[in-house]
């Protein structure tokens, strides 16, 4: 596979982790109140993006190909309840 093609195929591996983790950000940015020593916004969409690809990869070595819907829906659970940990919802 040549180097632009396999850049292309992890790009778009990603991006659906990307996405997520930045939606979450962004939408508790919006609709939650700040906790004090919560991390901030790239520390919170790191960690998300992290979790997210985590569990894509998880995905294509359990089913063996990418882009089922279980994974996806794997990473929305993930992902929101990493942000919901990184909020301090526990807390409250």
């Amino acid at each position: 596979m040549p180097p632009l093609a396999f850049i292309d195929h992890l790009l778009n591996f990603v991006a659906p982790a990307f996405f997520v983790a930045l939606t979450l950000v962004l939408a508790a940015r919006w609709l939650l109140r700040r906790q004090a020593g919560s991390p901030g916004f790239w520390a919170q969409f790191v960690v998300n993006f992290i979790a997210g690809v985590a569990v894509l990869a998880v995905g294509l070595g359990y089913f063996g190909r990418d882009g089922k819907m279980a994974t996806y829906a794997a990473l929305v659970v993930v992902c929101g309840s990493v942000q919901w940990f990184l909020a301090g919802g526990y807390r409250r």
